[in-house]
């Protein structure tokens, strides 16, 4: 893994060793303080765009485009709103997505499927032990988008989104949140609201390098890609890891995804 990876920063290698001990115990220090950790560097120099490149056929010929219009919960109705209180405006999200099954050779699969990154993700989040997706279609999913197009504001359904940025574009898309809007016995609905409106004054941007690691704690903290400009295209790997093993999507949730079935 020492030609994808820069293992002498992050030595993901030798869990026994000092320095994984502080990269871990910094990662979950930057989790509690920011809701993110981001590890620049952590793909060597040019593998993030030999990646990209490596997706680009298939990106332009057989992705999904996937646009939908949503709410920031990706629900119909919650518990205690009408669906016309400001919280519940819709947005609309385009993206362009390759599945697992379409990336056949791709740096990416080989990071996801190395033991000791899962290994290392799970110490960073306090899980005993994290698993690989059995789903071939949504284990790892490289994203692009494209000139005019975002990923709107939304919480996440799982508690942490793992991303390494492979390709940034000209202008735009960076990451932008608020950390800790809701908690687990106050969903803040006025809160939402205000965010909504641009009245938030704690929000947050990060535009991470091609090549870092960024593990974010999505599910209470609402976030959105900015709106990318010029030609050059957003492109991420997401990782998808579940702390049981087997973990399968429906097949109306690949149809919804993907616009297709493993089957």
């Amino acid at each position: 893994m020492n030609h994808l990876l820069d293992l002498e920063t992050y030595p993901l290698d030798r869990p026994d060793s000092p320095g994984y001990a502080a990269l871990v115990e910094r990662c979950r220090a930057d989790l509690a303080t920011h809701g993110m950790f981001n590890l620049p560097g952590f793909l060597k120099e040019g593998v993030a765009q030999k990646a990209a490149d490596a997706a680009t056929p298939a990106m332009e010929t057989v992705s999904f485009r996937h646009a939908r219009w949503h709410n920031v919960y990706f629900r119909d109705d919650m518990p205690g709103i009408e669906t016309n209180h400001p919280a519940m405006v819709q947005s609309q999200t385009v993206n362009h997505t390759l599945t697992a099954d379409q990336l056949e050779g791709n740096p990416v699969l080989e990071v996801y499927e190395w033991q000791p990154f899962a290994d290392f993700l799970a110490a960073t989040m306090g899980k005993p032990q994290l698993y690989q997706m059995a789903d071939r279609m949504a284990r790892v999913n490289v994203q692009a988008t494209r000139a005019g197009e975002g990923l709107n504001w939304h919480f996440d359904r799982s508690e942490f989104t793992t991303t390494i940025l492979l390709q940034a574009p000209e202008i735009g898309g960076q990451l932008e949140y608020r950390k800790d809007l809701r908690t687990a016995d106050n969903p803040n609905y006025d809160g939402v609201a205000a965010l909504l409106a641009g009245e938030d004054p704690d929000v947050r941007q990060i535009m991470p390098e091609p090549g870092a690691l960024n593990v974010f704690r999505g599910v209470n903290t609402p976030h959105r890609v900015v709106p990318v400009q010029g030609p050059r295209d957003r492109i991420t790997a997401i990782f998808s890891y579940y702390e049981t093993p087997g973990v399968m999507f429906s097949a109306e949730e690949q149809k919804g995804f993907y616009g297709r079935t493993a089957g």
